[in-house]
């Protein structure tokens, strides 16, 4: 699966200009869409517009090679004419050449680079959106030390080929998504902002509860989610910015209602797994880190790692019965998780694996009003003593059969529920209605993002990825080192754990609670570059700009080390005074997401 489609792509070359500086600088007017090199004493004018046409539905023909497509000015006019403003001296110019040629682009414009997850040893480097020179030696570097060592020896995830999904080549979806990709090369990288095209591809069975309940959608690995909720009389629209925007107030209060009543959260989203057989709890204890052999009804966070203890996958392992399990992990990271399980299987291995992910919707009820609320709905226990954190049970609540897990992931009491999709319009409705009485708001993903990273949680390819071990990202604590079946990665952690831990992943917030922060901000130690954001929100908890970013130093990094420092992070070139800690600033004991 290679999604790519081409557009058609326009330039012209106009006559001879005199006195034209052979060394003039490429000029990219980004508002004008357009692009400026001199050629051989002419002048190249290139444009990425924001709506391109798609070539190619029809196929292409086995001969096309360097072909040039039909002249179209109509559609290049208004290049043209913004050109003429920028730069005068073409108003008098002709135009000697009109060139129209076709360019591969991709889904999110980033290129496709790695090994298949299809077929194994069969890598690709395509879909380069007019930066394959720029990137060309550095991608071939890459993809050649990836062949050599059998793995990516550098942070690739943006353009990993494993991000994508099959249903992104489907001419309905990449057509569209196309046209619209191409202008994007140029259009500003507004915090939030959501593609236009190819949406509603998957919807959570609520999807229409939310939107008329106000819910602003954003769309990861194709899903619609909500991400806030407008109040009543108001838009549900992004207003994009750099500042506070229009969703801030609305996102406020869905996180306060998480922190401080209850707040319901529809993450059907999630990828499910599940695995099955005589040899399922052992082949899971190979690629886990941490010990999933527990009793049924424990549910365990862990790391899948590679060989040398990079972290591949950040998942939740919930023992369903003796030889059941099943696996929970980010929509985004589903197809890449998947193809883990796959290849990491023993041919000998008894067991098999379903991906389940559309059978089930999730339901999660955060927040210390949870547990009044659910027990109102259901007869069931739900107390401390009877449902601990970290176990999952089958329960009845208002006459729709669940399983419950008492897990969170935005470091509150909570359940995530997780019911067939033809019964969860019923529960949702019945949630809800009970929630009047104990101050149930619906909240979506930016309350989500903001609440785990008060809380300090890692989120698999902003905070962590394959290069970085749990000793780096502070994950120890779910790793088993001890434990009967050896995982794939142990030796590496633990010649780690006996040596200093020179790079760390901190929780850091600003000082000063105006400023945002977003992602990959520089961070200052005593006056010098230590490190970067991964990434950060704002916490309305907290009352200012939270975030996590790994910083590195000469030395061990320990408590000692990081309180010793003064902290800066800066935004748009200019620095603010921040604090950092390995610990998470909110609730650091966990004491009330096990109240």
């Amino acid at each position: 699966n290679i999604p790519l489609h081409a557009c058609e792509h326009f330039y012209v070359i106009t006559e001879p200009i005199a006195r034209l500086p052979k060394n003039l600088p490429v000029l990219r007017d980004l508002d004008g869409c357009a692009y400026y090199k001199e050629e051989a004493g002419k002048l190249l004018i290139g444009a990425f517009e924001p709506v391109a046409k798609p070539w190619g539905m029809d196929g292409i023909g086995e001969d096309f090679c360097f072909t040039e497509l039909p002249e179209d000015l109509d559609h290049f006019a208004p290049v043209l004419e913004g050109a003429v403003q920028r730069v005068p001296v073409l108003a008098t110019t002709g135009i000697q050449t009109f060139f129209n040629g076709p360019e591969s682009f991709t889904p999110d414009d980033n290129y496709l680079l790695g090994e298949a997850p299809e077929l194994g040893n069969f890598f690709v480097a395509a879909g380069f959106n007019s930066v394959g020179i720029q990137s060309a030696a550095g991608a071939g570097k890459l993809l050649a030390e990836w062949i050599a060592d059998g793995r990516p020896p550098a942070d690739i995830w943006d353009v990993d080929i494993r991000r994508t999904f099959p249903f992104q080549s489907e001419r309905s979806y990449i057509e569209q998504r196309v046209s619209e990709t191409l202008g994007l090369l140029y259009a500003p990288h507004w915090p939030h902002r959501q593609y236009e095209t190819s949406r509603n591809v998957r919807m959570s069975p609520l999807h229409d509860d939310l939107a008329a309940a106000g819910a602003c959608f954003g769309s990861v690995a194709g899903w619609e989610r909500a991400n806030w909720f407008a109040p009543p009389g108001s838009e549900a629209i992004y207003r994009y910015s750099y500042r506070r925007s229009n969703y801030f107030e609305p996102w406020r209060a869905e996180h306060r209602a998480v922190r401080e009543s209850v707040a319901l959260f529809d993450q059907s989203s999630f990828a499910k797994f599940e695995v099955r057989g005589a040899d399922a709890c052992h082949f899971l204890q190979r690629i886990c880190s941490n010990d999933i052999d527990r009793e049924p009804g424990r549910v365990v966070y862990t790391q899948w790692l590679n060989e040398l203890g990079g972290i591949e996958a950040d998942v939740t392992v919930t023992r369903l019965d003796a030889d059941a399990f099943r696996v929970i992990t980010s929509p985004a990271t589903a197809r890449r998780d998947w193809t883990w399980l796959q290849t990491h299987v023993h041919p000998d291995e008894r067991c098999e694996m379903t991906d389940v992910t559309d059978r089930y919707a999730v339901l999660s009820v955060m927040g210390p009003g949870s547990r009044d609320l659910l027990a109102s709905l259901s007869g069931e226990n739900w107390s401390n003593a009877a449902f601990a954190f970290a176990t999952a049970a089958r329960v009845t609540i208002a006459g729709t059969e669940a399983l419950a897990q008492r897990i969170s992931y935005v470091g509150e009491l909570g359940w995530e529920l997780y019911v067939p999709v033809g019964s969860a319009q019923a529960l949702f409705e019945a949630i809800r209605d009970a929630g009047r009485h104990h101050g149930l708001r619906l909240a979506g993903y930016h309350a989500l993002d903001s609440c785990r990273l008060e809380k300090g949680y890692r989120s698999w390819g902003h905070d962590i990825n394959d290069l970085d071990t749990p000793a780096e990202a502070g994950l120890g604590f779910a790793t088993a080192i001890n434990k009967a079946v050896e995982f794939i990665g142990r030796e590496a952690v633990q010649k780690q754990r006996a040596g200093e831990v020179r790079r760390r992943l901190l929780c850091l917030r600003l000082r000063d609670p105006e400023p945002l922060l977003y992602h990959d901000e520089p961070v200052y130690r005593n006056g010098r570059h230590a490190g970067f954001v991964t990434s950060a929100s704002y916490g309305h908890t907290l009352e200012c700009a939270v975030g996590l970013g790994f910083v590195h130093a000469e030395e061990a990094i320990d408590a000692a080390f990081v309180q010793s420092g003064d902290y800066e992070i800066e935004i748009a070139g200019q620095r603010h005074a921040a604090a950092a800690s390995l610990t998470p600033w909110y609730d650091p004991t966990g004491e009330r997401i096990r109240s």
